[in-house]
């Protein structure tokens, strides 16, 4: 009897194990984020430093958002490394489902036929109302009527000025939307007042910064509406515009008042050391330099919009950084992932906590209506001015940016031109040398790529 009872309280007490155990398999909660329950979208970016943290918080915001998709990023390196992976990895397993490229790939990622045109799955989602994102992001990334990527870590280049400076020797500070000649009067008075201690204005030798010369002017640099209506064929950097912003800095350096801090990323690196060290007034730049140029910066910082011409109307700047570009040799599921994930991204919430964490511009209009922007303006009213003069420019092929392949090579010849007009050197003979070197690199290229 004793066996018996003994192997009946133990069978006993076995079965109640397994119902308490079951019971308590049952009722813990899944977790939501495991890999198996959901589509692993592959996210590709050159995000580096704090901007890549902030990144991350986008990344975990989205998956936390949802149980469907778990997007997973991927540094690749400089944006120029990252495009070449993709160009070599599309078609195979390694390829992302979504990548981020910078604004000079635009072209390149047109003509490769790898990558679904954003508007497709736009054109489905009655959730999402395109018309809340900037119009002049959007016209930077569209093409046939249709938005080819969804702009994304978005910049404008504007002019910094040092308010404490400028206050100091008792100079007006130079208009919201200033002209060549209001930038030179500001840098003039700054060099006599200081006792020549400070330098008046600086600009980079920077390619970026002379297109962005010419299309505040109005004026193309290709051909065929800077590459919107057909493949551009033909670069004029020789031009009444070009030519003007060249006399411009000319007469400044005659004048004493500008310094010329070189190009490369060792002259961004200085011209910002000397702007924030009070050895220069003025300096044109990207609005993401805005955190930089904030903390820790004894003085009061000033923005205005990049200068134009006198007596011409600001026909409004083109953006600079990156947008976000779904691959086409992914399965629909997956692709619907990867817009979801960048209908995510440009939501008002978002983007306005990722102007604050990395000083690019909230895309989104409605952005503008979040605490994190309206306390962030209170503290720094000159971090409204980008947004603004983006929200100014209405969208033309002039400002929406140049759709031409090896921009890098064009922008690299750009520079030459801009050395030697800095080094005294004849600026139309320079710009002319440019457009027969670069229009030979179009020609070469369009051949290599079967263009007529």
């Amino acid at each position: 009897m004793s066996k018996k009872l003994n192997k009946f309280l133990i069978s006993v007490t076995l079965i109640i194990a397994a119902i308490v155990l079951g019971i308590f398999t049952t009722n813990r909660p899944v977790k939501s984020s495991s890999s198996s329950d959901r589509i692993p979208i592959v996210f590709w970016h050159e995000m580096g430093g704090p901007s890549e943290d902030a990144l991350e918080e986008v990344v975990n915001g989205f998956n936390k958002s949802q149980t469907k998709y778990k997007v997973i990023p991927k540094y690749q390196g400089t944006y120029d490394e990252a495009i070449q992976k993709i160009l070599q990895t599309h078609g195979t397993n390694t390829s992302p489902a979504i990548f981020q490229a910078f604004d000079i790939a635009t072209a390149q990622m047109i003509h490769s036929k790898f990558t679904t045109p954003v508007q497709n799955f736009i054109d489905k989602d009655k959730d999402f109302d395109i018309e809340k994102i900037a119009p002049a992001a959007r016209s930077f990334y569209s093409n046939g009527g249709k938005q080819q990527a969804m702009p994304f870590n978005t910049s404008q280049p504007v002019l910094y000025y040092n308010a404490s400076l400028l206050k100091k020797y008792n100079i007006t500070p130079p208009p919201v939307s200033p002209t060549y000649s209001d930038i030179t009067r500001v840098a003039k008075q700054l060099y006599e007042r200081s006792d020549h201690k400070t330098k008046g204005l600086t600009v980079q030798i920077y390619g970026w910064l002379l297109e962005q010369a010419t299309t505040n002017s109005g004026q193309t640099l290709a051909n065929n509406n800077n590459g919107h209506t057909g493949i551009p064929t033909e670069v004029k950097l020789n031009n009444g515009s070009t030519v003007k912003f060249m006399e411009w800095i000319r007469e400044n350096i005659k004048s004493g008042d500008f310094i010329n801090y070189g190009s490369g990323a060792s002259a961004g690196a200085n011209q910002t050391a000397g702007f924030l060290s009070g050895k220069v007034g003025m300096f044109i730049q990207s609005s993401a330099s805005m955190g930089q140029l904030t903390k820790d910066n004894p003085n009061k910082l000033g923005i205005t919009y990049f200068p134009h011409p006198d007596n011409q109307k600001a026909n409004g700047v083109s953006i600079g950084g990156a947008a976000l570009w779904i691959s086409n040799d992914k399965s629909k599921a997956v692709q619907q992932g990867a817009y979801e994930f960048s209908k995510y991204a440009l939501s008002p919430a978002v983007q306005a906590q990722w102007q604050k964490s990395t000083g690019y511009l909230a895309l989104n209009k409605d952005s503008q209506k979040e605490k994190v922007l309206k306390d962030l303006y209170a503290k720094n009213p000159e971090a409204k001015v980008p947004g603004q003069q983006l929200a100014d420019a209405k969208p033309n092929y002039v400002n929406s940016g140049i759709l031409l392949e090896g921009m890098q090579v064009t922008r690299q010849l750009e520079e030459v031109a801009m050395e030697q007009s800095y080094n005294g050197g004849d600026i139309k003979k320079a710009l002319a040398h440019a457009d027969k070197n670069i229009n030979q690199n179009i020609a070469t290229s369009n051949r290599a790529n079967g263009y007529k």
